[in-house]
Formats: structure tokens, C-alpha cells, sequence
């Protein structure tokens, strides 16, 4: 097969979506494998880079799409309306492309998608099951971003974060509070003890508690009823209004006593839950700075500006977008291995790409395929009707002489 990487065209896109070793190894099972010039430069790779890995170096995106029977890339379609149309354009039915395609929160792109007659894979709907967490994006970049907003809330910070003793005087260490102990927010616990400071974090999951002492920081409980706030996937819950209310009020009483607090809280295809209320914000003092990681949608914190850093009555609340893409070579390299462990899966014996929807990770991942949405979720955000995939249970007893 040809397998086409793309360089990505999206404004601060470092990110690449394979690396040379991703190149070597396809290269090695059999791949042709197509680098557009100038795709990892931003990420500290070179053309020379590729070409030593076996690639092919062409010209131009439209070269990739032309030529390609597989097209990678972190952003295959953007979801920028002034540029969509003319992405959509250069798919050609029977195609398949894979990377970020958000089709939770863009079900009408991945309709659209559907309608070239290209096969999608939407690579943050990789299942959260054992087998596929070496396929999983969304945790990888999650990584990366918790790590990046601890950074970036020391860089804001007018206090430093250990505690020292000087010969001028005593600096106590920063108390940083973690909104959210999912995968960033763990990486943010981590990342905030290592540089020195006095770390507790908050989730409304009850396993989260053991996952936060694990990495060092402090469960703050906030005695409030939390059952059937996990779903099936480990994501959070979308919470009621009176859950969001009671959990607002009890922590309100936290965020006074912090210097730093990082909000991680995020449901998938959702707006992110505001957890922290403009009220709430009375609460907080002077000096304190908010790095809000969810504010691509919409922000935890109500005054969040998505990609701005604002002063509000003396606190700092930043609302940076696309974290990953500030550490573009371990970002890269970790989406990468991501991609060609999906790939691995995908490919058969022939080197060919083939797809058992009877695999869950399959046909969780795949968004498009034969002109239609697949995928169940997105199906039913699109108000279509169920649709049968993988073998049927009859020929499948038939066929195992069950």
C-alpha cells in the first residue's frame, strides 16, 4: 500500500503524526510510504530524517492525497469552515484517512466525510480498553498537556514553586491544586511535586483517589455524593446541575487557600463543566493563577478565554489550546507509535488494510466506511437508525459449526 503523511497546516500545529522510526517500521513490512517536504520540521525532523527511514519526499499535500491509498496525518479534515469544503475536495472514494477528526463534537464533518466514500478513523475514539491503550491518543496528548500545564502555571506564577531556605529568608512552597485527576491531571500532579510544591487534587470519581495518592499529591474530599459519576469508557460524567452546584459551594472553600490551580475537567463532545463560578472566583485571592487546559470547550472556569491569559481582579486565568503542540518532538513521537500500533492491527498478512468490525477496537474507531457513518455513537448524535456491522450471528454460528 502507499501510505501518505501530510504536514499539517492548522495554525500552531507542531506536531507531526509519524516519526522516522513510524516511517522505518511500515517501510520494513512493506509500505511505500510518501512524507510531504517540510512535515516534521517544526518538530525537529528533517526531509534527510525520512529519506533515511525509506520515505519519499513529495511537494505538496495534494501530491500526498493523489497518490495515497492511506492518508495520516494529526488533522486530516480541518474543522475550519473557510477551509473544509476544499480538504473534503481532494478525498477520493475508497481512501482512508486517519487522525483527529472530532467527530463527537463535529458529527455533521464525519457525515460529510461519509459522503466522499472515504474510510475515516477518528483516533480519539480509540477505545479505553487494556489492549488499546498503546493506541490511544487522547491519553498520549493528555500526557503531554498535563505535564506543559504545570510549566505554564510556573512561567505565570509571581511565587516560585519548592520551598527553600536562604540566607535572605524562607520561601514556603507553592500550593497547587489539580482539577480533574484523569490522565492530564495525574501528569499534572506529578509534574507539580517533582518541581517542589505542596500538591492536592480533586475528581468526582471515587477510583480517582487512589490513582491521586499514587502520584504523590493529596485527595481533597469534598463529602459530596459522587455514585455513577465514571462511565464505561473511564471518562467523568456529565453532572446534574444540583451535582455541579453542591460540588461548587464545598470547593469554593479550597481555591482560597491555593496559589496555583490547574483545571483538567472535560467530557468528551461536551462542554467542558465550569467548576469554578464567576462567585467562586471572590473566593480565590490575588496572585493566584488558573491554567484552564479545558478551554477549547468552553473552559472549567467561567471567565476563561480560550486561548488568552486574563487578569481578574489580581487573578491570572489562562486559557492555552493545543498544549501538546508546545513539546512537538515527544508529542509526535508518541502519536506515532500510537498510529502504526492501530496500523498494526489493521494490516493483514498481505500488507493490505482490512476491517473486522466484529473487533470492538475496529469499530470503535472507525468513523466512515462504504459511504456511511459507522460509528454507533455518531449514528445516533446524527438521528440515524442503528446499523448491522461485523458478521452476523447466523454465519457466524455457521461458520464455527456452533
Amino acid at each position: 500500500m502507499i501510505i501518505g503523511l501530510c504536514r499539517e497546516h492548522a495554525a500552531g500545529e507542531t506536531r507531526v503524526a509519524l516519526t522516522p522510526p513510524n516511517i522505518q517500521k511500515l517501510v520494513d513490512k512493506g509500505q511505500t510510504c510518501l512524507v510531504e517536504a517540510g512535515a516534521g520540521l517544526a518538530a525537529g525532523i528533517s526531509d534527510q530524517d525520512y529519506i533515511d527511514a525509506g520515505a519519499e519526499i513529495v511537494d505538496s499535500t495534494n501530491t500526498i492525497y493523489e497518490r495515497s491509498e492511506v492518508v495520516l496525518a494529526i488533522q486530516p479534515v480541518s474543522p475550519d469552515p473557510s477551509v473544509r469544503d476544499e480538504h473534503l475536495a481532494r478525498l477520493r472514494k475508497g481512501q482512508i484517512i486517519a487522525g483527529m477528526l472530532d467527530p463527537l463534537g463535529e458529527a455533521e464533518l464525519a457525515q460529510k466525510i461519509a459522503d466522499t466514500g472515504v474510510t475515516s478513523l477518528g483516533l480519539e475514539m480509540v477505545p479505553r480498553i487494556s489492549r488499546a491503550q498503546s493506541m490511544d491518543v487522547l491519553s498520549s496528548m493528555a500526557t503531554i498537556g498535563g505535564y506543559h500545564a504545570v510549566l505554564h502555571g510556573a512561567s505565570l506564577a509571581p511565587r516560585i514553586f519548592p520551598m527553600m531556605m536562604t540566607a535572605a529568608g524562607t520561601l514556603k512552597a507553592a500550593k497547587v491544586l489539580i482539577l480533574g485527576a484523569g490522565v492530564a491531571g495525574l501528569q499534572a500532579c506529578a509534574t507539580a511535586k517533582r518541581l517542589g510544591a505542596v500538591v492536592s487534587a480533586y475528581d468526582i470519581r471515587p477510583a480517582a483517589r487512589d490513582q491521586i495518592i499514587s502520584v504523590g499529591a493529596k485527595p481533597v474530599d469534598l463529602e459530596l455524593e459522587n455514585n455513577e459519576s465514571e462511565d464505561s469508557g473511564g471518562y467523568a460524567k456529565e453532572q446534574t446541575a444540583e451535582q455541579l452546584a453542591q460540588q461548587q459551594a464545598a470547593l469554593a472553600k479550597v481555591l482560597a487557600e491555593q496559589d496555583i490551580i490547574i483545571t483538567t475537567a472535560a467530557v468528551p463532545g461536551r462542554r467542558s463543566p465550569v467548576l469554578i463560578t464567576e462567585e467562586m472566583l471572590k473566593s480565590v485571592q490575588p496572585g493566584t493563577v488558573i491554567v484552564d487546559i479545558a478551554a477549547e470547550r468552553g473552559g472549567n472556569c467561567a471567565a476563561t478565554k480560550a486561548g488568552e491569559t486574563i487578569n481578574v481582579n489580581g487573578v491570572i486565568i489562562s486559557g492555552p489550546l493545543n498544549l501538546p503542540a508546545r513539546h512537538p518532538f515527544h508529542a509526535s513521537q508518541m502519536f506515532g507509535n500510537n498510529l502504526t500500533t492501530l496500523l498494526d492491527l489493521l494490516l493483514n498478512d498481505e500488507g493490505v488494510l482490512e476491517f473486522d468490525f466484529d473487533d470492538e477496537v475496529v469499530a470503535g474507531t472507525v468513523v466512515t466506511h462504504d459511504g456511511e457513518v459507522t460509528h454507533a455513537m455518531i449514528r445516533n448524535i446524527l438521528g440515524l437508525p442503528a446499523m448491522q456491522l461485523g458478521t452476523p450471528q447466523e454465519e457466524a454460528e455457521e461458520k464455527t459449526g456452533e
